[in-house]
């Protein structure tokens, strides 16, 4: 029997901050952290984009906006400092028609409400930037995005966190809570003084044996990139579209990676079990039925148009129509430069079942024993610094 004085759940980007962000503030406390697989990070948090988001899309009053800016400083500087490769290429956000002139001009005003350097820029000067880019009339400029290889950051952070004395217990997923505030696992019991969790695809369940996430429910979405065999500085930016800031995801876009190459995505498409990466990986039925009710119900009635989003989604399997959609957005887009899919990552999206939304902001629930992070997506990985400090934040307010 294991008995830290906190345990997390979960060894992702946001689990392994909150452990040594636990450790930072509780010095002499033990801080261990479990997690399912052989090593952290093999989930969302290695498989996501790896743009360093710089926090322009978020209304001011979000946990986002608060911790995206300060989440891109701070990740930079940890990867500067680790000598981490980081592609400083910034972002370019692009109008296609008039109708998304409004909507770029409320990011240039988020962006300034947020502390977050955007400029607003001429079609001429968006192409002296990338030249390979459409937009109408008008673009906006990020300078601060950027792009990191997200599985060198995980590696670099789970070592740093043993180094600064948390211990990560590998394969030791989540079995249940047993009598006496005891954990059970695949790697054993623990008897913890106070838990963290964060284990992202199935952070509502964990939550419900604690009494918590009465009303919410993780709705998967798969996501996948479509790789360029173009040249490296065939891009020189990340190119995006105007995002419908109604949905949580921002619309098929050129990303530039951190070697110089370009891929586009992601899609958002509705997975029906929660680690559906590929054909039947991971099947377990019981999710399967869980999950096709769930998305049935939100195809006849739902706060936002899920039948719509879903039926574009996947129309995003056909490369040819995804390539289609990016060409939108540059010149010189040709099918045959993308052939090669990326690995997939799945999106461990919150749905409220009570109003029937997808929610937008990171969303914790907790009490004096135990705290859960139920929504920590996109930009999940940016934030995750401060986000943690955030957290031991409320465990200790919780525990007083």
């Amino acid at each position: 029997m294991i008995s830290p004085d906190f345990l997390v759940i979960g060894g992702g980007i946001v689990g392994v901050s909150i452990a040594r962000a636990l450790k930072s503030r509780f010095g002499g406390a033990s801080v261990a952290v479990i997690e399912k697989e052989s090593a952290c990070g093999l989930h969302a948090s290695g498989r996501n984009s790896g743009v360093i988001h710089a926090g322009f899309y978020y209304s001011a009053d979000s946990l986002k906006a608060k911790f995206t800016r300060e989440g891109n400083r701070t990740l930079i500087e940890y990867c500067e400092a680790r000598e981490i490769p980081v592609n400083r290429c910034g972002k370019l956000v692009v109008a296609q028609s008039a109708a998304d002139l409004p909507m770029l001009d409320e990011l240039v005003r988020r962006g300034t409400a947020n502390g977050v350097p955007v400029q607003a820029l001429s079609a001429e000067e968006a192409r002296s930037i990338e030249p390979r880019v459409k937009t109408f009339e008008r673009a906006l400029f990020s300078p601060n995005t950027a792009t990191a290889d997200p599985r060198l950051v995980m590696q670099s952070l789970e070592a740093d966190a043993v180094k600064e004395g948390v211990r990560i217990q590998h394969d030791a997923g989540y079995l249940r809570r047993a009598g006496g505030g005891k954990i059970v696992t695949a790697g054993g019991e623990f008897d913890p003084g106070y838990i963290v969790n964060a284990a992202g695809l199935y952070s509502d369940k964990i939550a419900r044996d604690f009494g918590f996430s009465e009303r919410y429910r993780i709705l998967p979405f798969k996501g996948i990139y479509l790789y360029s065999e173009e040249p490296p500085g065939s891009f020189r930016t990340h190119i995006y579209p105007v995002p419908d800031l109604r949905n949580p995801f921002l619309g098929v876009h050129f990303t530039v990676t951190v070697d110089g190459r370009a891929k586009i995505g992601p899609t958002a498409i509705p997975a029906f079990w929660r680690e559906q990466y590929r054909a039947f990986d991971n099947f377990r039925f019981g999710e399967f039925v869980e999950v096709l009710v769930r998305e049935a119900g939100l195809m006849l009635s739902s706060n936002f148009d899920f039948k719509q989003l879903a039926l574009e989604e996947l129309k995003k399997y056909s490369k040819p129509y995804l390539v289609a959609l990016a060409g939108r957005l540059a010149e010189g887009v040709r099918a045959g430069d993308y052939r090669r899919w990326g690995a997939p990552g799945i999106r461990a999206q919150l749905l409220d079942i009570k109003s029937r939304k997808l929610e937008m902001d990171f969303i914790l629930e907790g009490d004096g024993r135990s705290m859960h992070v139920l929504n920590a997506v996109s930009p999940g990985w940016t934030c995750a610094m401060p986000f943690a400090t955030y957290v031991v934040e409320k465990v200790e307010a919780a525990m007083r």
